[in-house]
């Protein structure tokens, strides 16, 4: 008797670890960290030396960084607590090098005056990937 009793509060401790463990894997493992409008502004065209930029990536990080080093965001431009972070901006470029958009929306960006939606993924605040899509 003291075996399986034993036995169950074993089993029973193990199951609630368990669910525990699960319950938080499942909200880490959510996906979505948050979601943030940028507006794409003529100033975003262009580096910090004033060359203009090529690619659509090139554009998205410099919007992130006019906003959050050097303090030139555009009113229509959303506040997020990623990319103040140099490295967050280079992984934002790097992963959106990877990502193919259609011509249209890339030639949307690389005119400027256009809203872009970014949606964040990740576990905890570590960031996973990235969603991408261009309004009118």
């Amino acid at each position: 008797m003291f075996r399986f009793a034993f036995s169950r509060a074993i089993a029973a401790a193990l199951l609630l670890g368990f669910a525990t463990f699960a319950a938080q894997a499942q909200k880490d493992d959510s996906g979505i960290l948050g979601g943030y409008d940028l507006w794409i502004g003529q100033q975003d065209l262009y580096n910090s030396r004033g060359e203009r930029l090529t690619e659509f990536w090139q554009v998205i990080r410099q919007d992130r960084a006019n906003y959050h080093r050097f303090g030139r965001g555009d009113p229509q431009d959303d506040w997020d607590p990623y990319f103040a972070d140099a490295g967050n901006r280079a992984w934002l470029e790097r992963s959106l090098q990877g990502m193919t958009i259609s011509d249209a929306a890339e030639s949307r960006i690389l005119s400027g005056n256009v809203r872009v939606r970014l949606e964040l993924r990740g576990v905890g605040d570590r960031l996973t990937g990235v969603a991408l899509a261009v309004y009118d």
